[in-house]
């Protein structure tokens, strides 16, 4: 079955094809970066208008590679969570395929993909396992006993660890977006003067709670003004450090909870050098394994949802002919397969 995927949750157009015969994936990605950054942030509107740009051509060129239009099986797109008006494009364009070309159509969750992204690479994560999302707004732990058998086992209460990244990032005069930035002038340097908590390590539970360490950033670089390069490279350092450490601490307590030997991590924050790092060595003291996506595939991508929908689909899940969107939907929602 060859499923076309499209993404369109937020800020990145994603469109790609996958093929669960041989496993093969053809993809287009296109970031809208450039367009947000004057504005520090994405603005909807504008996220909305360039997925009308953008979706189609990207879709002709994809076709154009595969062979026809009539290669493809069935359509999968991004229901949600997300922007409403980023999702309408994805939503509209999957249904009008559809109803054109008299093929099915599935709405995927969007974080459903995240999870089994790690899915696409040679070396798969076995179920049950644990799963670390840190995606955009989302942060959180989730038991994985199967597929569309998720439990959540821990959340944030507050910022997502993405969010709190670029939070920071901001404060230090990086550019948007800021996590990547604040990643890579953390590692410019190996140690700091500076020293931020770990939030809600030492009571038990999951949960997360980042905001206090953007607060603890911002009185840091007020009692510092001006900030020399050198000062700013220690803050993100001392920052990145307590985040991944909260993280790796969170890990070892869901695995040790539930007693799986498996962690896999997804989402944007994935892509972290450092998180990688810490959480690889973490799992191995555990004597459990650490399972990650290629880094193409820890941002929003098509390819997840391609996948992800196949699933579905082969068990013969369908939605009804309704273009509709979820903005807020809850993974444990989702049907069993």
């Amino acid at each position: 079955m060859k499923v076309l995927g499209i993404e369109s949750s937020c800020d990145e157009t994603g469109i790609a094809v996958y093929d669960s015969d041989n496993g093969q994936i053809w993809q287009r990605l296109y970031s809208q970066i450039e367009k947000h950054r004057e504005y520090g942030g994405v603005v909807p509107e504008l996220a909305s208008r360039d997925h009308v740009v953008k979706a189609a051509p990207m879709l002709v060129d994809i076709l154009a590679e595969i062979g026809s239009i009539d290669d493809i099986d069935a359509i999968a797109y991004t229901r949600g969570p997300g922007l409403i008006g980023a999702l309408m494009v994805g939503a509209n364009l999957a249904r009008g395929l559809g109803w054109a070309l008299d093929k099915p159509v599935l709405g995927v969750h969007h974080m459903e993909g995240h999870l089994l992204a790690p899915m696409l690479a040679d070396e798969k994560p076995e179920l049950p396992f644990v799963a670390l999302l840190v995606s955009g707004g989302h942060t959180m732990l989730v038991d994985v006993r199967a597929i569309g058998d998720y439990r959540i086992l821990g959340e944030t209460l507050d910022d997502a660890v993405g969010e709190a990244f670029d939070k920071t990032a901001k404060l230090l005069g990086l550019p948007y977006p800021g996590g990547p930035e604040l990643a890579q002038l953390a590692d410019s340097v190996t140690q700091s003067r500076f020293e931020f908590p770990r939030p809600m390590t030492k009571r038990p539970g999951l949960e997360f709670s980042f905001s206090g360490l953007k607060t603890a950033a911002l009185n840091i670089v007020k009692q510092n003004e001006p900030l020399s390069e050198d000062l700013r490279a220690e803050v993100a350092f001392a920052f990145q450090q307590a985040v991944v450490d909260t993280l790796r601490i969170k890990c070892r307590r869901a695995l040790a909870e539930t007693g799986y030997q498996s962690l896999v991590i997804a989402g944007g924050v994935g892509a972290n050098r450092r998180l990688r790092q810490v959480l690889d060595k973490s799992t191995r003291e555990q004597n459990a394994r650490l399972y990650f996506p290629a880094l193409e595939y820890c941002t929003d991508n098509g390819a997840m949802i391609a996948y992800a929908g196949t699933l579905r689909l082969l068990q013969g899940q369908r939605d009804e002919a309704v273009s509709d969107v979820l903005p807020r939907w809850s993974l444990e929602s989702l049907p069993l397969l």
